[in-house]
């Protein structure tokens, strides 16, 4: 009987312990959902809303518009001396800012000395990125060529890009790959190029080292009528930065112009609710920066420029949830 008694008030207990831990895992997560993961930033890149700012200024206009990261100059910052750089990353610091990705330093798609100059100044520039703790460097493809075919253009590209990358990595830095998917673009010149997700998979694979990836942009996303499902095929890994736009009502994809587009959320027409949503399921955790290439915004000064992004910026990150 009494061991009975006790087998009753174990399975008693057992039943309060686990009734407390539903109520402990529906209270945690309710709280998770309500507390935004680790995620993206909000980037700002100037150079892509026409704002000319050298790297303090750039830092000064992220902390007062409440980005949370801001894009790394790679000449200034492997100009700085030993007692500018603490300055510098205490300032960073100070502003609750992080680094965003930088621009490739290097000329890749002229004549061979261009290429080979760019190549020699890289390493240079790459330990100057590395000494302030950036991590991450992009660049574009071209999608099209007037001379190249295809294979030609891609074992060029595969060749140089992976001279670049192997000294990027050697200074612990990723490196992404941005395609271009306007139709109006890729067919603009006689040999059309890489303009896909798919496309740009496989200059990755074969240039063959582990740090390349992508530079994400919502416009050639949806220029190149990729879906959802073709971003799910990406791991957190896979995406170096992040680039948001909308684009023009009324026009149909393969009509867009690619310097005529519009801040992100604008119009509606890109859905970035989808985008965005995904970079969320995949652990996204890099720069988000808007490039519209929009004259109405380039007219504005520098501060007005920043806030509108701000603007932009907040409202299509509330979509997913983010406040």
């Amino acid at each position: 009987m009494a061991n009975l008694t006790r087998r009753a008030a174990l399975q008693k207990g057992a039943l309060s312990v686990a009734a407390a831990l539903h109520i402990s895992a529906r209270q945690n997560h309710v709280f998770a959902a309500a507390s935004p993961p680790a995620r993206f930033t909000m980037d700002l890149r100037c150079g892509s809303i026409g704002v000319r700012a050298d790297q303090r200024t750039a830092i000064r206009l992220a902390h007062e518009n409440g980005f949370e990261s801001v894009t790394p100059n790679p000449n200034f910052l492997a100009d700085l001396s030993d007692e500018s750089r603490p300055q510098l990353l205490q300032e960073l610091k100070d502003k609750k800012l992080v680094w965003g990705a930088a621009g490739l330093p290097v000329d890749f798609r002229r004549d061979e000395k261009i290429f080979a100059d760019g190549v020699k100044r890289l390493p240079r520039l790459a330990a100057g990125l590395q000494r302030v703790g950036v991590t991450r460097v992009g660049t574009w493809l071209s999608p099209a060529h007037a001379e190249l075919t295809y294979m030609a253009n891609f074992r060029q590209h595969a060749k140089r890009l992976k001279a670049c990358a192997a000294i990027l990595a050697d200074h612990g830095l990723r490196f992404g790959l941005e395609y271009v998917g306007p139709k109006t673009l890729w067919t603009a010149k006689r040999h059309s190029f890489i303009h896909s997700m798919a496309e740009t998979k496989e200059l990755i694979a074969e240039i063959g080292l582990d740090n390349v990836g992508f530079v994400l942009d919502s416009w050639h996303w949806h220029t190149a009528h990729e879906t959802a499902d073709d971003l799910r095929t990406l791991k957190n890994r896979d995406v170096v930065a992040c680039d948001l736009n909308d684009a023009p009502a009324g026009i149909p994809i393969d009509q867009q112009i690619d310097n005529r587009r519009e801040l992100p959320s604008d119009t509606g027409v890109i859905n970035l609710q989808e985008f965005l949503g995904v970079l969320l399921e995949i652990g996204y955790d890099g720069p988000v920066r808007a490039e519209p290439f929009n004259r109405t915004l380039n007219e504005m000064d520098a501060q007005a420029a920043v806030a509108a992004t701000a603007k932009a910026m907040r409202k299509s990150f509330a979509l997913v949830g983010i406040g």
